[in-house]
């Protein structure tokens, strides 16, 4: 696997709502390596395991990672300052499809599933729709980078506070017509819906994956997932084999 290992700077730091940081970090290595649908792996200082954190923009010599507090280790990621060193694996996994230029994409990213959209909504641009789903005005992050790229984005939230109510899969319905790729990152159910509604419509789609993670490089095992190959269910694992997996191939509880 052709990945860097090392230690690099945060240049620069946000907090884009509650709980919720983002990270610019100079790595010229390995963001000239990077896709989108990536991800890296980070070692937090005094925890022995990694933390799989999704690419959210990648730049020539930069890039940025947007994550979500949801333990010890994630709050003491949070607290790391500018200037502070990142221990980083990366770039890990296997992201998402690039159409060729003209062809239309539908991006959905559901909370903190946004993130790892970004970066593929500004390689296709115009070419593509965004839906962002997130339970309250208060949870959204990132709509106006999301603009920034010349994408159609559409807002929903659970409680109507922000853009449209209701779920993503509702908006999802009007944006089909002459769609060639749908794209999506976030809950479960919610990936289960848009894969639902795409074998429907007959139209390609791909997710990404959240699993616990012990190496990020396919050596542990921990993060199995089943899918299907050839009519047969197997398994396989989101750090290596994904975490992007083409819809139809995940078996979804």
């Amino acid at each position: 696997m052709d990945y860097i290992q090392g230690r690099f700077p945060i240049i620069q730091k946000e907090n884009l709502a509650k709980d919720v940081y983002s990270l610019w970090i100079r790595c010229p290595e390995l963001a000239g390596r990077a896709e989108p649908g990536q991800f890296v792996h980070i070692r937090v200082e005094g925890f022995p395991l990694r933390r799989p954190i999704s690419l959210c923009e990648i730049e020539p010599d930069l890039i940025r990672l947007v994550f979500q507090v949801r333990g010890e280790g994630t709050r003491a990621l949070g607290a790391l300052r500018e200037g502070d060193n990142l221990d980083l694996i990366g770039p890990l996994g296997k992201g998402f499809t690039l159409l060729p230029p003209s062809r239309k994409a539908v991006l959905i990213g559901g909370g903190i599933g946004a993130p790892p959209m970004l970066e593929l909504a500004r390689r296709y641009g115009a070419d593509a729709s965004v839906i962002l789903g997130f339970r309250t005005a208060a949870a959204v992050i990132l709509e106006e980078d999301f603009a920034r790229t010349g994408a159609q984005v559409i807002l929903c939230t659970d409680d109507g506070s922000a853009g449209q109510k209701g779920f993503v899969t509702s908006a999802l319905e009007s944006q089909l017509e002459g769609v060639d790729l749908i794209c999506a990152c976030g809950p479960l159910p919610m990936l289960k819906g848009i894969a639902a509604l795409a074998q429907e419509r007959g139209i390609p789609c791909q997710v990404s994956l959240e699993e616990r993670m012990g190496c990020g490089v396919g050596a542990c095992l921990v993060c199995a997932c089943r899918t299907v190959r050839d009519g047969q269910e197997i398994f396989s694992h989101v750090c290596k084999d994904g975490p992007v997996f083409d819809a139809e191939a995940v078996v979804f509880e």
